[in-house]
């Protein structure tokens, strides 16, 4: 079957499920809940492509404290990654990261983001093609005001090496659906496993 470069239409989303998949929620490198959000930090959603090697960029920056990797932007509750590959739940492979601002800033974040992919593919990241790995960022409305922000300084950095046009999408937090356990820190768990992250070499000047 071809992979999916379209967003799905209404009568094509898979229905998904009521439940949450039933998973691991330890975080295989801090040794806490996934789903733990110390006082006093915040907490973004990443897309690059492969979730991955995402995660692993994030949770070795310092300020992070939690990171998961799910699904995201779509539509379909509680998919499965088979339900995501389709293309037929209009998810994305997203990384949840939870940070500390008074370590690292979003500016901080969102500069590693920018220099990990190429944000100009569409619904593709280099040999990996399909919807679901899009790059998308999710926030509140004020993290949303720095990402656009940055978006426009990214943008100018590529223009000026004659590269193409950010197709990040940029929307208000979503729902987000925890992948298998398998996927969770896979790199840790796999040392040598696929990493699909090639940024285009433009710095980002946050």
């Amino acid at each position: 079957m071809a992979k999916l470069t379209d967003l799905p239409r209404a009568d094509q989303l898979l229905p998904g499920r009521t439940l949450a998949l039933n998973i691991n929620y330890e975080h295989a490198i801090f040794h806490h809940d996934m789903r733990l959000v110390p006082e006093g930090c915040k907490v973004i959603w990443l897309g690059l492509g492969c979730f991955w090697g995402a995660e692993r960029l994030f949770w070795e920056l310092k300020g992070v404290v939690n990171t998961a990797v799910g699904y995201a932007g779509g539509v379909t509750p509680n998919p499965t990654y088979e339900e995501v590959c389709s293309g037929l739940t209009a998810h994305t492979e997203i990384v949840q990261v939870v940070y500390d601002p008074a370590v690292v800033t979003l500016q901080e974040l969102l500069r590693a983001f920018w220099e990990a992919h190429d944000p100009t593919q569409g619904m593709r990241q280099g040999n990996d093609i399909g919807t679901q790995y899009r790059s998308a960022i999710y926030g509140d409305s004020e993290q949303l005001m720095v990402v656009n922000e940055s978006k426009t300084h990214y943008q100018n950095g590529l223009t000026a090496k004659g590269l193409g046009t950010i197709t990040t999408e940029i929307n208000a937090a979503p729902s987000f659906y925890y992948a298998e356990t398998y996927h969770q820190q896979y790199l840790h768990k796999n040392p040598n496993g696929y990493c699909g992250l090639k940024g285009t070499g433009v710095v980002c000047p946050i």
